[in-house]
């Protein structure tokens, strides 16, 4: 079998394949414009985790403002202090709620609180009205902590285990907790040891 003589580069030869410093220019440009490309084209269908995205959705609804409510607490001539708000959707319309703790603003003592849920409708102009009492005065307790979270309200009760009690300072502590339920909220109360709050 003839074999052929294998050509042996010559430096002259070899001269074009020298790399200068426009050789690498002009190759990391082509690289780029490769890599700008691919990262411009997206398959046709779209991404799994993009198909899952719910659609966008409009503003969000401004929840109803407590101080703009009037409240059906009589105060005897002393006004009315909005002490706590919480707002979140109650109800599950999609649109939020807020929860006002209330009290007299009487100077002196511990009025006790009332805890009101306002809703707003979405005509413009409209203002809130208060369409639930969570806690109403006569139940001589004081509400702090007042949250909303996952459609239920929350809030520390402070009261008195007796009438000999004083008034500047409650002994008795629950925690409540309202969440709507077939078109009413429920009410479900936790006691903690009478002490000194």
């Amino acid at each position: 079998m003839l074999h052929t003589p294998a050509t042996l580069a010559t430096p002259d030869t070899l001269a074009h394949t020298r790399t200068r410093p426009l050789h690498w220019l002009a190759t990391a440009t082509a690289m780029a414009a490769v890599i700008a490309a691919a990262g411009l084209v997206q398959p046709a269908t779209g991404s799994p985790a993009a198909a899952e995205e719910p659609a966008a959705k409009g503003p969000q609804a401004a929840a109803p403002d407590a101080a703009a409510a009037t409240y059906p607490l009589d105060c005897k001539g002393a006004p009315q202090a909005v002490t706590a708000t919480a707002q979140g959707d109650l109800d599950g319309d999609g649109r939020p709620e807020t929860v006002a703790a209330v009290r007299c603003d009487a100077g002196s003592g511990t009025p006790p609180h009332a805890v009101y849920v306002l809703t707003q409708d979405p005509a413009e102009g409209s203002r809130p009205r208060v369409v639930a009492t969570l806690l109403d005065t006569p139940q001589r307790q004081t509400a702090t902590e007042l949250t909303v979270r996952d459609r239920t309200v929350t809030a520390s009760l402070l009261g008195y285990s007796g009438p000999e009690v004083p008034r500047c300072c409650p002994d008795k502590k629950q925690l409540a907790k309202w969440r709507w339920s077939d078109g009413k909220f429920r009410q479900e109360l936790t006691d903690s040891a009478a002490r000194s709050v």
